[in-house]
């Protein structure tokens, strides 16, 4: 073994001997799962060293974002599926569309729905009258009491 080793292992030894003596000083443990314990935290102590796999890979989106925002549709980013609306494909997705511009690095303005089914729903909307104010109720005329 180097040297390098060595130290890392007697390091290693010496924290795991540290944190059981201030476990066991404040925890009553049965004198026969000592070495259990021991032994788990050596190998957690151990395992701190070795990089995590998932973090070193940033992920590429599926299509360029420049080009994944056409009049009828939009391409996700993350599968490269077209879709209307991104909103409900963000949640079966486990995103909010804030997460979803942070995650690809979108400005705060890129679109959740395409264009063309923007600008339809908007003109229902309008035809059905949303979006105005109402128009002011106007008084009933007062009943006249009838004569006796």
């Amino acid at each position: 073994m180097s040297d390098e080793t060595d130290h890392r292992a007697a390091e290693l030894a010496e924290l795991t001997a540290e944190i059981v003596s201030a476990f066991v000083s404040n925890n009553p443990i049965p004198a026969a799962s000592l070495p259990d314990l021991i032994a788990s935290v050596h190998k957690s102590m151990s395992g701190l060293s070795r990089p995590v796999a998932g973090l070193a890979e940033p992920q590429t989106p599926a299509v360029n974002p420049r080009k994944s925002v056409f009049p009828d549709y939009i391409v996700s980013l993350e599968d490269g599926r077209k879709f209307k609306s991104m909103k409900r494909h963000l949640g079966l997705l486990g995103m909010t569309p804030k997460e979803y511009r942070a995650k690809w690095s979108l400005p705060s303005d890129y679109p959740m729905v395409a264009p063309n089914y923007a600008a339809t729903r908007s003109a229902l909307a309008k035809a059905s009258g949303l979006g105005r104010k109402a128009e002011p109720v106007k008084k009933a005329p007062a009943k006249r009491k009838a004569k006796a």
